[in-house]
Parts: structure tokens; sequence; C-alpha cells
């Protein structure tokens, strides 16, 4: 049904969110947190990140 295996670089999700005009705010323990329009969301800071969750991030942003 799913395939938890794919996953997305850290950078790549980066600079996605860069486009969307999403800009860094600051690091917290495990997490970054990112921003747009007074709206905040946390990233967490892994080299790679589930490409489900990548997803489910660019979607939330989409509607900020």
């Amino acid at each position: 049904m799913f395939n938890y295996g794919k996953v997305m670089k850290l950078k790549d999700l980066v600079q996605e969110l860069a486009k969307l005009g999403v800009t860094f705010i600051s690091h917290g323990g495990n997490h970054d947190i990112y921003g747009k329009n007074g709206k905040k969301i946390p990233i967490p800071r892994h080299a790679e990140i589930n490409e489900m969750l990548a997803k489910s991030i660019l979607k939330k942003v989409r509607d900020f």
C-alpha cells in the first residue's frame, strides 16, 4: 500500500520551501523552524526525510 522507503534529502526540501517563499526562522532541539506570513512549521533536522512527510509539509506550506 505505502512505500515507506522513499526519502527526500533535507537540502531538496529546503530548496522547495524557498521556492514557495518560506524562510528559516530558528533552530529548535531536533527541528528547524521555518515560516511564511507569520505562520511557522517545524522541519526535522535529518539528512533524509520520509517522502510522505515531505509532501505533507509542502502541502501545508502551500496553504499559508
